[in-house]
């Protein structure tokens, strides 16, 4: 089925435009380009709308785990991925002592990774969405959700180049807006604010070590008073010369909001300065921040006629604030319930996202939710991350863990390990 455009009259008397589509994306960051592509892929006609023109900048480390490397590669995009900086593990740090962790091997997922910035990432999956059939209507924002017999069938989008309004009617919507996910709210969604979340802050240095194969990150950041904060500093060399640093901090510390987030990056720089050859007081540009909801904490998933996916669900990993992957991940599945429920005309097959979801990460997200709630006290971080940093074996069970890269297959020590806090979390009011 062909997109059906056709004119029509608002009730001031200005013309606009209406579109019909089977299915509308709201949002064509990660999660939302990944939908339209498989959609798209699956044979459906589907419209993604961007409220920002490609190339465009976004908060993040830039870095891509095995999850996100492998699902860039079911969308055919290897070659274009192998341009990029690759690197092979994590460099971890700590109480002066730094360990090298290759990322573990899985029956499933790569053992390597890439840094791209995302200004170059979300172009590539949204261009990747357009070639495969879907519709991206950039600098396009959704201001309203269409309502027909408390179903969502679409949105009013404001064309942000001239003003004008488009009328976009679709048999379901996909809300993919982000974080804040303004789209999600005016449908009622919310955030689990009892759960925890995180708020990242970063930048580019110029550095010769640029192309370095180890991400790095340290688990003993510091404020200007060398207390010890709950979170993480990153540091992703990019390969183009520069180098992304920034600091996640969890809002389970009791002064989380008495934080200034620049004075703790501008502390973790001058830390890391001379060992990465930067000079703190001279980053390539000015520090962008982001609240990151967490854990699922995000819902209801699922409506009548709706799916929310990524971050506007709240699909980010406590355990390492990685989204990326998990928005790829959710876009996929999202796109093949719906594919499921246009076949079958059925829309009561949208309930299988929830279950799907549930089965897939509601126990790993609890047991990291508990995990941030124990490394928001920092006294507990300091003693973790002491026993962490001398011990390799147990960072590489940490590892497999916290990068959900667990075996299906067989049941070694971290399978074993998670095996046990998940059995304790099951017995605890939800985290």
């Amino acid at each position: 089925m062909q997109n059906d455009i056709q004119l029509a009259q608002d009730n001031t008397g200005e013309v606009r435009q209406v579109l019909r589509t089977e299915v509308l994306v709201v949002g064509g960051g990660p999660a939302g380009a990944a939908a339209g592509f498989w959609l798209a892929r699956l044979g459906h006609d589907v419209i993604v709308i961007e409220r920002k023109k490609f190339p465009r900048e976004k908060t993040c480390g830039d870095g891509l785990t095995p999850r996100a490397v492998k699902e860039l590669g079911d969308m055919g995009l290897t070659d274009q991925l192998s341009q990029f900086h690759r690197y092979e593990g994590l460099r971890a740090t700590a109480h002066g002592k730094a360990l090298e962790l290759k990322w573990p091997t899985h029956p499933i997922y790569p053992q390597y990774g890439y840094v791209v910035r995302r200004r170059e990432l979300d172009m590539m999956v949204a261009r990747n969405a357009q070639d495969a059939g879907a519709k991206l209507l950039e600098e396009h924002e959704a201001v309203a959700p269409i309502i027909e017999k408390d179903c969502v069938r679409g949105a009013m989008v404001t064309n942000k180049v001239d003003g004008s309004t488009i009328a976009i009617h679709a048999q379901y919507v996909i809300i993919a807006d982000g974080a804040n996910s303004r789209f999600g709210r005016a449908i009622g969604t919310s955030r689990e604010k009892s759960w925890p979340y995180g708020t990242a802050i970063r930048t580019y240095w110029k550095s010769p070590r640029h192309d370095e194969p180890w991400i790095e990150s340290a688990l003993d950041v510091k404020d200007r008073n060398g207390k010890s904060m709950p979170g993480y500093g990153w540091i992703f060399p990019v390969g183009d010369g520069t180098i992304n640093i920034g600091v996640g901090l969890l809002s389970t510390f009791k002064n989380f909001k008495d934080v200034n987030t620049s004075h703790l990056l501008d502390s973790y720089a001058h830390m890391v300065a001379d060992r990465w050859e930067i000079d703190p007081t001279q980053p390539e540009c000015k520090a962008t921040s982001g609240k990151i909801p967490m854990g699922g904490s995000v819902g209801p998933k699922v409506g009548n006629t709706h799916i929310v996916i990524g971050d506007a669900a709240g699909s980010v990993n406590p355990f390492n604030g990685e989204g990326i992957d998990y928005a790829y991940e959710t876009a996929h599945i999202a796109a093949d319930v719906l594919h499921d429920a246009l076949l079958a005309k059925d829309s009561e097959i949208l309930k299988r996202y929830d279950q799907i979801i549930e089965e897939e990460y509601g126990q790993y997200f609890k047991v990291a939710r508990l995990f941030a709630r124990i490394i928001g006290r920092p006294v507990l971080m300091r003693e973790l991350s002491r026993v962490g940093i001398n011990s390799r074996t147990l960072m590489e069970w940490v590892l497999r863990i916290m990068a959900n890269l667990l075996r299906p297959d067989e049941l070694g020590p971290a399978e074993a390990a998670y095996k046990a806090a998940a059995l304790i979390v099951r017995a605890m009011p939800d985290a």
